[in-house]
């Protein structure tokens, strides 16, 4: 497949992603998810991060390579990404698509052959951000942020999540793994992501109280930075 599909993934308000799902739907994409996040609960952080409001919306749609660029474009320009408390946006390669979403994606890249308005090229940065995902246990994602922060992080998003398979981690780790999980999305400047992910580690590794994991994921653009 050659990464010819991006996973585009807005975190912002949503009053915004409202008006980005029906952008989606303006332009025939036809995968979209939503998902309900919190910005972390120290006042501090949640200044770092430029939000005013705890409460965010993520939304992910899969779109062709070639549109993605203008999908982010289009984003910037309608929900004013360079404004304060608005959000960012960004893509991420993906490696599989199963065949029927292919077909999908080709029929898209078909409805949408004709340049697409604002792509806001001069204020997106391409391949200078990494977007970190911390996984610990619920009650812990202040503590990720304050190890984040100190090795150069500007701010991060909280999502709520459950483990699966923790009889097989207790095993593993040799000590109880909890169910109930906080998911820490941080996007960081690709030379700052090593020692990120290491003060991540150090202070909510599996042997700490967090019982924390830490992984990245390479983004292609970025918009609202």
């Amino acid at each position: 497949m050659n990464n010819t599909y991006r996973m585009l993934v807005l975190i912002a308000t949503y009053k915004l992603a409202d008006k980005a799902a029906e952008m989606f739907r303006e332009k025939n994409l036809p995968v979209q998810y939503r998902l309900g996040a919190q910005g972390t609960a120290s006042s501090e952080i949640m200044d770092t991060l430029g939000f005013g409001s705890v409460d965010k919306c993520i939304l992910a749609g899969m779109v062709p390579k070639s549109f993605g660029h203008e999908m982010l474009g289009l984003l910037h320009s309608r929900l004013r990404l360079d404004a304060v408390n608005s959000g960012i946006a960004f893509t991420i390669p993906l490696t599989g698509v199963t065949n029927l979403l292919m077909r999908m994606m080709e029929s898209v890249e078909e409805k949408n052959q004709e340049t697409t308005e604002g792509t806001g090229e001069h204020l997106m940065t391409e391949n200078n951000y990494t977007l970190i995902a911390a996984f610990v246990d619920r009650g812990f994602s202040g503590d990720v942020m304050e190890a984040a922060k100190a090795a150069g992080a500007g701010g991060g998003t909280v999502l709520h999540g459950r483990s699966i398979g923790s009889e097989d981690a207790t095993g593993f780790w040799g000590q109880s793994v909890q169910e109930e999980k906080d998911i820490v999305l941080i996007l960081a400047p690709h030379k700052s992501k090593v020692a990120i992910m290491r003060a991540i580690s150090e202070k909510c590794g599996m042997h700490s109280k967090a019982k924390g994991t830490v992984v990245s994921l390479p983004i292609d653009e970025v918009m609202g930075i």
